[in-house]
């Protein structure tokens, strides 16, 4: 299927590695100019020569820290000034720290909600002008299944992403005239170095924590990069653009709930 996205412009955080770096890489083999960052201008630069070379499109590699507002201002400045506007933004950022709710002091809660709500904020803020400009866009959040699954021990994403869900639900109203698009992706256990991370610190062999992880989602696996970015690219694209104000859980089942 061809999802018409050739020569689109997109910028992809949290893209030099994980989540971001795959929907970075499909979009680019779909033929999007695509603008990617980062806290790590090392790891970035070789994601972008990764992505260029395996796809010859566009990387614009862009350092830069999601949590400061003048960082997304600058995001959309220079990827404006080197390719002309936005097309596509899709908000993704690591995540806060995990705990019992009851540890974090107002600090904390602070940093969270700058990392994970007001950086899409922003980021949506800056780029909405250049998508109304160019007579449309798409824009897509990552975030988790906690969000709407809560997950003792993950407080500060799941306050603060459940806030984005809500952000993107309204956003969608407002600018659907726009010919924009907003949804919210909430993955499940998904292969990742994060993943690997969380649940490798209670102190049992990965092999064994993998193993009860595949038992509990019913399709019995865990989740790759490439179930998240092929669905984003989906969602970006011409093809999607009749989908929005969705959140969408992309998980094997594992949220139990009816909607």
């Amino acid at each position: 299927m061809n999802l018409e996205l050739k020569n689109k412009v997109a910028i992809v955080g949290g893209a030099s590695k994980g989540i971001g770096y795959g929907i970075a890489h499909v979009l680019a083999q779909e033929g999007v100019s695509v603008a990617i960052t980062a806290r790590r201008e090392p790891d970035l630069s070789q994601a972008a020569e990764r992505i260029r070379s395996e796809t010859g499109v566009r990387v614009l590699p862009i350092a830069a820290d999601a949590r400061k507002a003048d960082d997304c201002k600058r995001i959309v400045e220079m990827v404006t000034k080197e390719f002309g506007g936005v097309d596509i933004l899709v908000n993704n950022d690591g995540a806060p720290p995990i705990g019992e709710i009851m540890s974090f002091d107002d600090t904390a809660w602070h940093k969270a909600v700058e990392q994970n709500l007001m950086y899409v904020i922003r980021m949506v803020r800056e780029a909405v002008p250049s998508m109304k400009a160019r007579g449309g866009g798409s824009i897509l959040n990552i975030t988790a299944i906690s969000a709407i699954q809560p997950i003792p021990g993950f407080a500060l994403s799941v306050a603060t992403w459940s806030g984005v869900i809500g952000f993107a639900k309204t956003l969608s109203l407002e600018i659907a005239q726009h010919g924009i698009n907003v949804n919210t992706i909430c993955p499940g256990y998904i292969d990742t170095s994060r993943l690997r991370t969380v649940f490798a610190a209670g102190g049992e062999p990965m092999e064994v924590v993998q193993d009860r992880l595949r038992q509990e989602i019913p399709v019995k696996r865990i989740g790759t990069v490439d179930d998240i970015a092929s669905l984003v690219a989906l969602l970006v694209s011409p093809r999607g653009s009749y989908i929005t104000g969705a959140a969408i859980q992309v998980d094997g089942g594992l949220l139990r709930a009816v909607r």
